[in-house]
């Protein structure tokens, strides 16, 4: 068959060279070129690879496949139809299951040999058609088709025109934002036919051979036409996206080479006008390191350090940054210490004018410079290893002030880092540098501080340290600091350098040992700092607080004189605490008030009062601590230890007519809960032995209640006390007035021994008790108590329930 169209040389090589060859066809034309005319069931099948032919579309093709060069090569002689198919997998012998189901008819209208012996041919689609199957290999492929008619296939026309004329001004823009010229844009507009123009744009996108196949594949021409757009929208944005990266691309360099050039020319400037500030930086960096004591490995690091310096430009953030880190660095005390005064006399001179009384605390710190004293004299090097002290104790107890009279006893530096409520493991360790605001952690700035490598370190409030949460463990991170094995290379995150913490004497502080981790806890040295009792705190507020409270306020020393009456009042009626801090504010009321008189001219008497103080601090606070002297049945007095101290509780009880229950009321933890219904099944399994009728009791409701109910009360401590309350209560014998006890039961009547021992005893001389029944094995706990702070208490130790009996009750 001859084909209607001529294709002369010159045009032939112009399409090889420029594939994007336009047609121009009329409607005549494209109605016979889009035709079934002539075209055979079976057809010679060439399959393609990467493109795909459209009905209409003139498409160059290479082929290397023996059986492809010998199909082309036949088909150009005879002028024949051929089926052109894409592969849907690319393997060198495709059969069935490798081809996509639908093609194109074509005609060959070329074709030579290059000269890397591949053979070139030009073809133009026809009409699709759908392969049915493969009926011969040899000599080269053939397939039986069903042709399918694609030319009544529009359903809206004047959708249908309106989106052609829509694809014409996008394929349009598309081009130009490719950059392919206005030629390229022109031709479209002459091409008349538009079922030609959707198949010429679907052939010539920038899409896979699938995308192309799937638009092959479209029913219809209109169906084909709406996935063109859409596949155009797609290659639109994906082009607005590349030119949004490429000009923000280009402005970045452009803007770094006007930065460069401006350096440049700032150098230049500097250099004129005596220097760049980087190299000044650097210069006064070096010289400062050279009078560094640190070792070989931190000064390579600090070398490396120095030349990343060097590098940034010092308009850049990382140049600040850089130079931040390399001013912490030289701001440490590497090897720096201060000289420690290790005059026994002087350290204790100092710790007794700061602080009254706390003996083993000053011990063991009068025993750290002596082991240093005799180390030296066998070594001029010679160090010991500095202990970790844990200081427990009520408020107010000096814990924290002491850290500073220790530091002023050694001549050494004061550090003090408050821990409360911290939970954040970075406050310790540091931030890392990747980090924008990191900072070092709170050890390494206190050492930064210092300026000394062995200072009197205080870790305040150790016990309310968060624990595990999002932002890691701090009291873990404590772990390290806190070891003596482990603190000589501390390894803070943000300095990234080994540091050496073992010279600093650490000293933490703690209302309460339950809160502190156990491994914590246990790398330290806990000295306990129990509460004071009257006589100790009538010293503290003559020589210490109203000598302070006198200065502080404007008043000479011994101007303004307080009684021991008036301070043991101040003391017992409007302070109820174990240390002192309450006090002093107590005592700089008084002297506000004074001044006031003093200041305004009124009658100013320099001696406070015992009359006065209801003027000068309105009516007692704490009456209700103390004991009455009336003796009562089914009341008793225990002792309590609560973190702020001791204090003393009332057990009350009481019977009523009932079937032998227990009822429990004042706010009662489990603990406590068990005690009584402890001491109940004792009493019920033993009250013969101690004068009541059992069958009283099974008759009998009994209610325990302990006053202040609003506060919550727990432990083993009430469990004597509430013993002896329910056999007073059943004897109806009276229990002796300021008599108090303390003590755990157990279900076979023993007494067991209890903690917090001496704040007890603190509560019970405050509330007036006499006399105070302990376990025995509790002795060596008040033996420990100075015996001028016993004076005016009597003790009674007792290992059975039944003992405790013939001594409190009447």
């Amino acid at each position: 068959m001859k084909s209607r169209f001529h294709f002369d040389e010159e045009l032939m090589d112009g399409l090889i060279a420029h594939t994007e060859f336009i047609p121009l066809i009329s409607k005549e034309e494209e109605d016979f070129l889009l035709s079934d005319s002539d075209i055979p069931d079976t057809l010679p099948v060439l399959p393609i690879r990467e493109n795909v032919l459209f009905p209409g579309v003139i498409l160059p093709i290479a082929a290397s496949r023996a059986k492809s060069v010998q199909l082309l090569k036949m088909a150009g002689r005879q002028n024949a139809h051929i089926g052109v198919v894409t592969q849907s997998n690319e393997v060198e012998e495709p059969t069935m299951a490798d081809l996509f189901s639908k093609g194109v008819v074509a005609r060959v209208l070329k074709v030579f040999d290059l000269p890397n012996d591949t053979t070139m041919a030009v073809v133009q689609g026809i009409m699709k058609f759908n392969l049915l199957e493969i009926t011969d290999e040899t000599p080269y492929m053939h397939g039986r088709i069903a042709l399918i008619d694609e030319s009544d296939t529009i359903r809206n026309k004047r959708n249908f025109r309106t989106n052609i004329t829509t694809l014409r001004k996008r394929y349009a823009a598309l081009l130009k934002a490719k950059g392919r010229g206005q030629e390229a844009a022109a031709g479209i507009k002459n091409i008349g036919s538009d079922k030609i123009l959707i198949n010429y744009i679907a052939s010539h996108m920038e899409a896979s051979a699938y995308d192309k196949q799937q638009l092959l594949e479209c029913p219809g021409y209109e169906d084909r036409l709406v996935a063109l757009l859409l596949m155009m929208d797609e290659e639109m944005a994906f082009l607005h996206v590349r030119d949004e990266v490429q000009d923000k691309a280009r402005h970045e360099l452009d803007r770094q080479q006007r930065e460069y050039f401006l350096n440049q020319q700032m150098r230049v400037i500097q250099d004129e006008l005596g220097g760049n500030p980087a190299e000044q930086d650097v210069a006064a960096l070096r010289a400062r390191a050279n009078d560094k004591l640190w070792n070989d490995s931190v000064a390579e690091i600090f070398e490396k350090e120095l030349q990343k310096l060097q590098r940034y430009s010092t308009q850049s953030p990382d140049y600040s940054v850089q130079l931040n880190y390399l001013d912490l660095m030289l701001s440490l005390p590497w090897g720096e210490f201060s000289r420690d005064n290790l005059r026994i006399d002087h350290a204790r001179k100092v710790l007794d004018r700061d602080h009254y009384g706390i003996e083993k605390v000053k011990e063991r710190i009068l025993e750290y410079l002596a082991v240093i004293q005799l180390k030296q004299q066998q070594s001029k090097d010679g160090t010991a290893k500095s202990p970790i002290i844990c200081l427990v104790g009520p408020p107010g107890t000096g814990k924290t002030s002491l850290g500073k009279s220790i530091a002023a006893a050694m001549n050494r530096k004061y550090v003090r880092v408050a821990l409360g409520g911290l939970h954040d493991e970075a406050e310790i360790r540091g931030h890392r540098r990747t980090y924008i605001g990191a900072m070092p952690g709170r050890i390494i700035q206190g050492f930064k501080k210092a300026g000394t490598s062995n200072p009197v370190f205080v870790l305040d409030e150790i016990d309310k340290v968060h624990g595990m949460s999002h932002n890691g463990d701090p009291t873990s991170a404590l772990l390290e600091v806190l070891d003596p094995e482990q603190n000589s290379a501390f390894h803070d995150n943000y300095l990234d350098v080994d540091f050496d913490l073992s010279n600093a004497l650490f000293i933490a502080t703690a209302n309460t040992l339950g809160t502190i981790q156990p491994a914590l806890l246990d790398r330290m040295e806990v000295i306990d700092l129990s509460g004071y009792i009257l006589e100790e705190k009538l010293e503290i507020a003559s020589h210490y607080l109203i000598p302070r409270q006198l200065k502080e306020h404007g008043f000479r020393r011994g101007e303004l004189k307080f009684d021991k009456e008036v301070l043991t009042a101040v003391i017992g009626d409007y302070t109820r605490e174990s240390g002192v801090r309450q006090l002093e504010k107590t005592i700089a009321k008084i002297v506000r008030r004074k001044a006031v008189q003093k200041a305004s001219g009124e009658t100013f008497d320099k001696r406070v009062r015992c009359g006065e103080l209801k003027e000068l601090l309105g009516l007692p606070v704490h009456n209700s601590e103390r004991r009455g002297n009336e003796s009562k049945v089914g009341v008793v007095t225990g002792l309590a230890w609560t973190q702020v101290g001791g204090e003393i509780l009332f057990i009350e009880s009481s019977v009523s007519k009932g079937k032998g229950t227990l009822s429990l009321t004042g706010n009662l933890g489990d603990v406590m809960k068990e005690s009584a219904t402890l001491a109940f099944e004792y009493l019920k399994a033993n009250a013969g032995r101690f004068g009541v009728d059992p069958s009283h009791i099974d008759e009998t409701n009994l209610h325990i209640h302990v006053p202040e109910g609003a506060t919550p009360k727990d432990g083993p401590s009430a469990g004597i006390t509430m013993f002896v309350a329910m056999v007073s209560t059943f004897t109806n014998r009276k229990v002796r007035a300021n008599y108090a006890m303390t003590g755990e039961i157990t279900l076979r009547g023993a007494v067991t021994p209890v903690g917090g021992i001496r704040e007890k005893i603190l509560a019970a001389k405050r509330a007036g008790i006499t006399d105070i029944l302990l376990c025995e094995d509790n002795r060596r706990d008040v033996e420990d108590i100075k015996a001028d702070y016993l004076q005016g208490l009597t003790f009674h130790y007792i290992r059975e329930m039944s003992e405790a009996l013939p001594i409190v009750l009447e």
